[in-house]
């Protein structure tokens, strides 16, 4: 069995009040960049360790112990990808695919041409919704339409816009943290008028996982790097979608016979996942992240902090007059820009101090830069291994940084 290594940072970090779980981390770094990529607990770590040195194996096609055990973890990673969406099996499946962006484009590309007379998305949204969603328009010459979101996040509709149509919307705004407060609402007017709700939830997985529970979604998107597991996409779809796309990306895996001309894909029962994972997967990135959304579970403490600092990191910006926030309420995602210093810079004066912030458009310039034509801003993102401390040495020392200059 393998055995996670004692790391004498961990010991000290705990000593000083901050988690074991993230114990390779210096007491001084102050990471605030969550929503780009999420720091990984040691549990998720040793889970790919543990794969690569006890039984590196393929899944699904070998029958020797190695590879049984492959396809049992990831079975179970599977099984808690749905229950952490509130999905059952018989409704929904769960693929692996590269990330959000790649599993977006895999379902919505596949789906038959001519079925769909428009695609419905928001001005909110990132690049890996708009770009898949201007080619998907062009390629099926049919009409994208993009819609505002309301300041509590709820996308403005009348059902006409929803009329066969593709609707595909974050339902966590990876600028502010605004969430669709109008969701499950909307999933239940455009099934109404005969269209399909896909979901950009690479943030609501980590953030806010019980709009997703509550939401008759056709597809939900998600990537492991943003909640805690290694880079790696999923994608829990019902499986009355999966039966009415168009498999063209195809490969070992998803077929169960394949002739001189011919072949017959994988669609049915346990194994209909496979007809969107063409070729060898990601096995260790898998069982990875089955250990992140089981460490996320057991993270009730870890998520009443996070609300609190989200307050405390509001507030606490709200108090300088030369700062200008897009968020209207506190989220664990905060984006603002200040006048008189390039957000750029002072990302660099921050990073001086060991305090790690995103700077620019964060893939979103259709709506940021272009539409509310604001200067590139400062996004501030929070996760489970942040403390007071932190949140307290990011004001303090930017509150320094604008005294200065």
């Amino acid at each position: 069995m393998f055995i996670s290594k004692k790391n004498p940072q961990a010991e000290e970090n705990t000593d000083k009040g901050l988690s074991p779980d993230f114990g390779y981390l210096s007491p001084q770094s102050c990471y605030l960049d969550s929503a780009c990529q999420t720091l990984r607990p040691q549990a998720v770590i040793d889970a790919e360790t543990e794969y690569y040195l006890q039984y590196n194996a393929c899944g699904g096609r070998v029958k020797y112990k190695w590879g049984t055990m492959v396809d049992t973890k990831v079975q179970e990673a599977r099984k808690l990808l749905l229950t952490l969406s509130g999905k059952r099996e018989k409704e929904y499946c769960v693929a692996f695919t590269l990330n959000t962006t790649y599993g977006i484009n895999l379902v919505l590309h596949q789906l038959q041409v001519g079925e769909f007379s428009r695609i419905v998305t928001s001005e909110i949204e990132h690049n890996s919704v708009n770009l898949p969603s201007i080619t998907w328009a062009k390629r099926q010459n049919a009409e994208r339409l993009v819609l505002p979101r309301e300041e509590d996040g709820s996308l403005r509709y009348s059902p006409s816009d929803l009329e066969r149509s593709v609707v595909l919307i974050n339902s966590m705004s990876n600028i502010d943290g605004r969430t669709p407060q109008n969701l499950k609402q909307l999933a239940e007017d455009t099934h109404a008028k005969g269209g399909i709700l896909l979901l950009d939830a690479a943030q609501g997985f980590a953030h806010d996982v019980e709009r997703l529970c509550d939401t008759d979604f056709d597809a939900a998107f998600g990537s492991g790097h943003k909640m805690y597991g290694p880079s790696i996409g999923f994608i829990v779809i019902k499986r009355s979608l999966l039966d009415r796309l168009d498999p063209f990306f195809i490969g070992g895996g998803t077929v169960t016979d394949v002739e001189k001309d011919t072949y017959s894909l994988l669609r049915e029962g346990e194994e209909a996942h496979a007809v969107l994972e063409a070729g060898l997967q990601n096995w260790g990135g898998i069982l990875g992240l089955g250990a992140a959304v089981t460490w996320l579970g057991q993270q009730e403490e870890r998520n009443e902090q996070e609300k609190s600092l989200t307050e405390t990191l509001f507030h606490g910006l709200q108090k300088n007059s030369r700062m200008h926030l897009l968020n209207r309420v506190p989220a664990p995602i905060v984006s603002f820009h200040v006048d008189g210093i390039d957000a750029h810079q002072l990302a660099l004066y921050l990073s001086e101090q060991d305090i790690m912030c995103r700077s620019g458009y964060f893939c979103c310039h259709s709506y940021l830069q272009h539409q509310l034509k604001l200067p590139p801003l400062l996004r501030v993102s929070l996760g489970l291994y942040n403390t007071p401390a932190h949140i307290e040495k990011f004001l303090g020392s930017l509150k320094t940084i604008l005294t200065t200059l």
